[in-house]
Formats: C-alpha cells, structure tokens, sequence
C-alpha cells in the first residue's frame, strides 16, 4: 500500500514580493534557532548575551517552558521592521522558510488558510517538492530555542 503524496508534490509557487504582510501589524512570535541568534548578533556587532537583552523576548509556552523570540514593537510590527526587513540578509529561519513551514504544509486547507492574503502564494519561483521538504527538514534540524525556568 503506498503512502499518500502530499498536496505539494508537483511543487508550489512562491516569491516573496517583500510586501511585509507577515512582519506587521498582526501579533505574533519570530522564534530563533541558536544560529538565527548568532547570525543577528553578528549581524548588530553585538555579543549574544546582549542582543538577547535589547532584542529578543522569552515566551511562554507550557508549564516552566518558554520560547525564544524576538521583540516587537508596540503596534505588533517586528523589532527590526524599518520600511522593510532592516536584518534580510541574516533574517531567522523562521522568515526565510515561509511559507513552507510544517504546519503549512500539513494539508491544501492548511495551505491556503495561511497563505490566502500573501501575494507572493501561488505566483512567481517554483519550488519543487525536494525544495520544500528541505525546508521541511531544516526547520527539524535547528529547533527553536527552549528553557525551562526553574
């Protein structure tokens, strides 16, 4: 019996139109993997213990769990959000993955609940189903930056 293929499987069309959709206004969380975290703090010239202070946010998750994520600012626009992405070039995985992100990809109606008012969803660059499966696997392969507070 063989599995079913995803929606996906002849590959999906996205390009980012840089419309900044998905970095404003709506409240939300831009988690950081520990070389999202190192790349920004490289990026600021500044040490992680102090980009972790100016920067990022602890937010809780479950019991003693929080995740990391970066601030935003007071109108839920995120922190390096200035006339665009101010940090593109070292921007996290979480923003350079979207829209393929697992919980997207979890079936068509998933699919295009989350990308029904991205512009860039559904036109532009093809990206093939091994494409998104990396992204797939690179979301599994740098997970989120966790602590348990005592």
């Amino acid at each position: 019996m063989s599995a079913e293929k995803p929606f996906y499987e002849d590959g999906l069309h996205f390009s980012c139109r840089r419309c900044s959709l998905c970095c404003r206004r709506d409240e939300g969380c831009v988690f950081l993997t520990r070389d999202d975290l190192d790349a920004l703090a490289k990026e600021h010239a500044m040490r992680r213990e102090d980009f972790l202070l100016t920067y990022c946010r602890w937010v809780p998750i479950a019991y003693r769990d929080q995740l990391l994520s970066l601030k935003e600012k007071a109108n839920n626009d995120c922190i390096f959000w200035k006339d665009g992405c101010a940090v593109y070039n070292a921007r996290p995985l979480q923003c350079r993955s979207y829209p393929f992100w697992k919980n997207h990809l979890s079936g068509k109606e998933n699919w295009d609940q989350a990308t029904a008012e991205c512009p860039g969803a559904g036109r532009g660059q093809h990206h093939t189903k091994e494409i998104i499966e990396a992204w797939i696997a690179s979301e599994d392969a740098n997970p989120i930056i966790r602590r348990t507070r005592p």
